[in-house]
């Protein structure tokens, strides 16, 4: 199959897709998640999330889901701790920029809203939360966690 064809193809399934009635049934496709190349940023993001999932493992807590993502946004860990629902948003940065100032008001608001939605959905809006923040650093992967790091912007 020639490469125009198989785009004209793939263009035409995409095509019915979008078009389909709402009555007729849709069947979910999975997805297969591709580890990203050595050496790249999203490498090393997942090794960065990795690190301070093994941290936050050996400080007691249980990671309940990894990027959680929702309209509202996503997630990059949920932990619990005891009965307490742990949000941790994973920042990596390189020196000298620390990682904490990344997570500004609108990162904060984000976060909450898609924490929100997580509770929700989960049937969990009773269970305490709180938001946690796992600084790493690049060159190291050594982590700072900050435990209670900010309060929700999203009334429950």
């Amino acid at each position: 199959m020639t490469r125009n064809a198989a785009h004209r193809q793939c263009s035409s399934f995409i095509t019915a897709v979008l078009l389909r009635r709402p009555s007729e049934r849709s069947y979910a496709v999975p997805v297969t998640e591709q580890e990203p190349p050595p050496g790249s940023r999203a490498a090393l993001a997942r090794a960065g999330e990795n690190a301070a999932a093994a941290w936050l493992e050996r400080a007691g807590l249980r990671i309940v889901e990894r990027n959680y993502r929702c309209r509202s946004g996503e997630l990059d860990l949920v932990a619990a701790d005891g009965e307490t629902v742990v949000f941790v948003e994973v920042k990596l940065r390189h020196a000298p920029f620390d990682p904490l100032e990344a997570v500004d008001e609108r990162k904060q608001r984000q976060v909450s809203r898609a924490a929100f939605d997580f509770l929700m959905r989960r049937g969990m809006l009773d269970r305490p939360a709180r938001f946690d923040v796992v600084a790493v650093e690049a060159r190291t992967l050594a982590c700072t966690h900050v435990i209670d790091a900010f309060d929700s912007e999203v009334e429950y």
